[in-house]
């Protein structure tokens, strides 16, 4: 950025009619000469008198939060700083903690005692707070705006990190790599690290992205890991982990999605090979994945088999409630020809391939889920602290004092929940689906809506 040009207060007063209108916002100057007619709540509110020409902090943050000065077609509208003076509300470092009460866990107060995060914990949170706000946030921003999948440049970056490798926790697939520039070992990354990943990624209020985020690998590789081939594997998992290759689980269909007993694709053997025939739907990156981790009915009960894309697979974009950078997808299989040597497990044995995998599905989600509410906590406390309604700030009304309080409530009941289950899942070895279901059930249910929007996600 430019060194800023100093500017009187006289010189701003002098520039304060139509064609010439300065004002001041928190000691910058900004010339809306020509944008005063391109503002949304029109030009007669930058007209008004003791704001044009003026000092206009109270007023614009009376209606407006600070990141709007943030974006790239208003920062390019201040011309300069008022003389002598300086800005009081400053952007965070890239790293840094927020300061508005819950807006962190508890974990990272200052002085706070933990039995579950280590000196490693904090040190891994700074870095990737510092990775997404750096790297991923604008992308995130753009890609929430415009549509698009996450560019190759970003996924590139992220895996350099390893960032795609950790999303899937702790486990073999680490060994060997560099985490974060060696900020942590492969053997001393765990559960915790990866529910650190998983709330930091959430914060940029981007939901769309956030499953675009490669999310059909976090979901979809562990099957071909746990139950693929060795040569399936050698294949598969460096391409995804490298970020060269994309990845969907294609369970979900019309009439079919918890209940996957009830899919309708078939897959009828053909010496082989398999022929597999369906629509799935809701497929999260099914837009632009290369693979597909594919639950099929076939005459010996439910069966997985990964489908590469190829001759007689189509993905048609579903428009759906959030950004389309989430690569929502029907996918269609067309008498697809797929390798017997694809098939994920034995035959038949499908409903415990696709539901081993459910329990850090949730446990991600849930994860993801807190880390946004933390932002919202975040914002409504600042908003109902900037907004003056009647002279007072929102805060000194008792009702929103009231509404806060509950969500904040919540939010620490959830973040307490969840630790809880974490703390078992670094120290159980073998733990049975159903007793991480029960723990991990009760904070969906604080979560609002959350089984649904997994179900999407496949």
């Amino acid at each position: 950025m430019l060194p800023q040009r100093t500017i009187t207060i006289e010189e701003v007063k002098k520039h304060n009619k139509v064609g010439d209108l300065w004002i001041i916002i928190d000691c910058k100057v900004f010339d809306l000469s020509k944008f005063a007619d391109l503002h949304p709540g029109g030009p007669n509110v930058l007209y008004a008198e003791g704001v044009a020409g003026r000092e206009a902090t109270d007023t614009f943050f009376g209606l407006h939060r600070h990141e709007v000065l943030l974006r790239p077609q208003y920062a390019r509208l201040q011309i300069g700083i008022i003389e002598g003076e300086a800005e009081t509300v400053k952007v965070p470092a890239p790293g840094s903690l927020s300061k508005v009460p819950y807006a962190e866990p508890s974990w990272l107060s200052e002085g706070y005692f933990t039995p579950y995060y280590s000196n490693n914990h904090r040190v891994f949170q700074k870095a990737i707070r510092k990775f997404f706000q750096e790297i991923v946030r604008p992308e995130a921003i753009r890609c929430e705006e415009n549509g698009k999948r996450i560019s190759q440049e970003v996924v590139d970056k992220m895996s350099d990190v390893e960032i795609i490798a950790m999303r899937l926790g702790p486990g073999k697939h680490l060994k060997g790599r560099t985490l974060m520039g060696g900020t942590v070992k492969p053997e001393e990354f765990d559960y915790f690290h990866e529910l650190i990943l998983n709330t930091e990624l959430s914060r940029f209020g981007t939901r769309g992205f956030v499953d675009g985020m490669l999310n059909g690998a976090v979901i979809g590789l562990p099957p071909i890991w746990n139950y693929g081939s060795p040569e399936l594997q050698a294949t598969i998992v460096p391409e995804v982990l490298s970020g060269r290759k994309y990845l969907a689980l294609a369970i979900t269909e019309a009439f079919a999605g918890s209940d996957v007993s009830g899919l309708q694709t078939t897959a009828v053997k053909d010496g082989d090979h398999w022929i597999v025939t369906g629509t799935k739907k809701w497929i999260t990156n099914g837009t632009f994945a290369d693979y597909f981790t594919t639950g099929c009915k076939t005459e010996n009960g439910l069966t997985v088999i990964l489908i590469e894309r190829g001759e007689g697979v189509s993905t048609t974009p579903i428009k759906t409630a959030y950004s389309s950078t989430a690569g929502t997808a029907y996918v269609t299989f067309d008498n697809v020809r797929v390798p017997v040597g694809n098939t994920l497990g034995k035959v038949g044995n499908g409903l415990s391939v696709i539901l081993s995998n459910f329990n850090h599905e949730r446990w991600m989600v849930t994860g993801c889920s807190v880390g946004a509410q933390r932002v919202i906590v975040e914002e409504c406390l600042k908003w109902a602290n900037q907004r003056i309604v009647f002279g007072k700030p929102l805060t000194s009304q008792a009702v929103i004092r009231n509404k806060l309080g509950k969500m904040i409530t919540r939010i620490e009941a959830c973040q307490n929940w969840l630790e809880t289950v974490t703390h078992q899942m670094n120290n159980v070895r073998s733990v049975s689906r159903v007793s991480i279901s029960s723990l991990i059930s009760p904070i969906l249910s604080l979560n609002g809506n959350l089984p649904n929007t997994c179900d999407h996600n496949r």
